[in-house]
C-alpha cells in the first residue's frame, strides 16, 4: 500500500493526493482550484502529529 501523489503535466504543482491511510478519500491542493479563496475561506484546522502519524490519522476517522 502507497499513497499516490498527482501533480500538473504543465506547471508541475502538487494537485491531490489519494492517501495509504484512507484509501477512499482524496486530499485537494486548494491552491489548484479556479474559484476558492483560501483567504476568505472558513477552515477546520487540526494538529496532526507528523512523527507518530499513522496513529494520529485514526483519530480523524
Amino acid at each position: 500500500m502507497a499513497a499516490r501523489h498527482y501533480f500538473c503535466r504543465v506547471c508541475g504543482i502538487h494537485t491531490f493526493t489519494h492517501p495509504r491511510t484512507a484509501p477512499e478519500d482524496y486530499t485537494v491542493n486548494f491552491r489548484c482550484l479556479d474559484d476558492f479563496d483560501l483567504e476568505s475561506a472558513t477552515l477546520e484546522r487540526r494538529r496532526f502529529d507528523g512523527r507518530n502519524w499513522e496513529e494520529a490519522v485514526k483519530s480523524y476517522r
